[in-house]
């Protein structure tokens, strides 16, 4: 056994950056962490230029994020990084919470099968990161280490932002800048800019644990367990042997105390057994807090991930959401750079991100407090919810040990066409697609791997479509939303029941009926989807006007003043 070594970046001298006057970048980024690369990928992939500027000159310090959701996943697949994580990565579906030695709850995350994806992977954030920026240099995005921005100075059609390196300090200037730098977000501290919320008093031990163990692949969580009275415990399988252990300890436990190996091993061994070797690669005492900024876009300076907003923990939310924000924020702001959609289309990516976050906070601040009641009403709640959870199933549900990260459903963001025909099941406009196994040239393949490069219709068919159907196709995907400006294009693509061949169209089978069956199609069912695989609008036969009017919508090309919901 042995820890993780760091790898180090190289420097490389920043002369090709230093100007006077200043050089204009269209795309920067701060901040090579897993956000700020999941954007700087985006922006490859759709063939913009982007500069990441990260302080340090390695990946992240401990495990840190170590549970990546479906959704996430599914993002990680379009960005091109999803199998290798998958492949290193230990995934599970099951979680269970136990009061004492008695397991009280259970669930599955992903109880029916036909997705290509876990419910969740866990692994160490370094991994994650050193993955995501092989890719982003394998595309050409522009990396530099030890580059600290200390200053960002906003103006109307840019940002000014200066940058101390080892060989010295200079100016440059951004079209747009998109800042990832974390929690602390030194940027949105220069800026004077709000975050509010709530900060927990609970200190919490997070220890990263290389031993050799059977446990099976799931999260454990404990109520009260003998080994740790009166608090709580969660324990996550990672990679390589790695295991990592939150202990609760409460607010008035020292911090520097507490990381000391002398207090740490007894904790585990009280839980291990004595006599199991095992090693400590890292060892970190944590506080979290609830809170985001007021508005995530301020001009041309767009905040992301924990730099935009907080929750604790428990329930997987703070790097999921990160990498929402990226997919939401990356293919408006690639439309807005091409001159494809007006800056205003940047107003919903703020609106519709906060309300996730909102979503988030919400459901991370009652996790909260279930697992640290701070009034003496709450605790005696959960207590009986606890009680009763060993003996009846209804109070099961009640118990909250982090209700784990799932994709928000943007139902109000103004982008979406409301539905004006009947629909069953989930894919309403504004959710995230569900995916579902099909075939592409007779191979079995994934629905979600055949979407996510742009906008896409969707249309659902039983035979080869009449040469008038095929007109209707082949004219509904594009939309002239500005003056002088390359149209927007909805590429289109066909599900049948059978094998079809069509030129020039794509044609996927769904082979086992899950695509009709979650998308509640039949014969002549349109959906047409936005680059980040959210629905954006559906109707139950195909007609080019509205299929034209809603792209246009999407776009944002009749964003008026006020964004919010349709």
């Amino acid at each position: 056994m042995g820890a993780y070594i760091n790898p180090i970046y190289p420097y490389k001298s920043p002369a090709d950056l230093m100007s006077t006057p200043p050089q204009r970048k269209p795309l920067i980024v701060i901040g090579a962490g897993p956000v700020g690369l999941a954007a700087a990928i985006d922006a490859r992939l759709q063939g913009l230029d982007v500069l990441v500027l990260d302080d340090d000159k390695t990946v992240s310090v401990g495990s840190r994020a170590v549970c990546y959701a479906k959704r996430s996943l599914e993002i990680l697949d379009r960005l091109g990084v999803a199998e290798q994580a998958c492949n290193m990565g230990v995934s599970w579906n099951i979680g269970r919470t136990f009061l004492e030695e008695d397991e009280v709850y259970q669930f599955n995350l992903v109880p029916d099968a036909g997705h290509k994806r876990p419910g969740m992977i866990n692994l160490q954030q370094y991994h994650v990161e050193e993955m995501l920026i092989a890719r982003a240099l394998e595309l050409g995005a522009d990396i530099r280490w030890q580059h600290k921005v200390t200053a960002v100075t906003r103006h109307d059609d840019h940002a000014t932002l200066t940058v101390e390196t080892p060989d010295g300090t200079f100016d440059i200037e951004a079209d747009w800048l998109v800042v990832a730098d974390g929690a602390r977000s030194p940027i949105r501290r220069h800026l004077g800019l709000d975050i509010e919320g709530r900060v927990f008093q609970d200190r919490f031990l997070i220890a990263d644990v290389i031993m050799k163990a059977d446990y099976p692949a799931e999260r454990w969580f404990w109520f009260d367990p003998p080994f740790h009275p009166n608090q709580s415990v969660l324990l996550h399988k990672q990679s390589n042997n790695v295991w990592r252990i939150d202990f609760q300890l409460g607010w008035d436990a020292d911090p520097e105390e507490e990381k000391k190996p002398e207090k740490v091993i007894p904790r585990l061994q009280a839980m291990l057994g004595d006599d199991r070797p095992f090693e400590l690669e890292w060892v970190s005492i944590y506080t979290f807090q609830c809170r985001r900024m007021t508005d995530f876009r301020h001009g041309r300076v767009l905040f992301v991930g924990d730099a935009a907003h907080q929750v604790s923990p428990f329930g997987a939310r703070g790097a999921n959401s990160g990498f929402q924000d990226a997919d939401d924020l990356m293919w408006k702001l690639g439309l807005v750079i091409k001159g494809q959609a007006s800056e205003k289309l940047l107003d919903t990516y703020a609106h519709d991100r906060q309300f996730a976050a909102d979503e988030n906070i919400m459901n991370s601040t009652r996790s909260t407090d279930f697992i640290t009641p701070k009034s003496r009403t709450s605790k005696t709640f959960r207590n009986q919810v606890l009680a009763l959870a060993k003996h009846y199933p209804f109070a099961r549900k009640l118990v909250n040990s982090g209700r784990l990260s799932m994709p928000s459903f943007l139902t109000e963001s103004v982008l979406n066409t409301p539905d004006t025909d009947a629909f069953e099941g989930q894919m309403v406009p504004g959710a995230p697609m569900d995916d579902a196994p099909v075939q592409v040239n007779g191979q079995d393949a994934w629905l979600l791997d055949q979407v996510g490069k742009g906008f896409q219709v969707l249309l659902f068919v039983d035979a080869v479509p009449s040469p008038e159907v095929l007109a209707q196709i082949a004219s509904c995907g594009s939309a002239p939303l500005r003056a002088n400006a390359q149209p927007v294009q909805a590429t289109p693509l066909i599900v049948a029941t059978t094998p079809l061949n069509i030129p020039d169209v794509k044609v996927i089978v769904d082979s086992q009926g899950l695509v009709a069956k979650r998308y509640d199609a039949r014969p002549g069912t349109t959906y047409l989807l936005r680059p980040d695989q959210h629905v954006v609008a559906r109707w139950r036969t195909l007609d080019t006007h509205a299929v034209q009017a809603a792209l246009a919508r999407a776009t944002g090309l009749n964003i008026g003043s006020h964004i919010g919901p349709a």
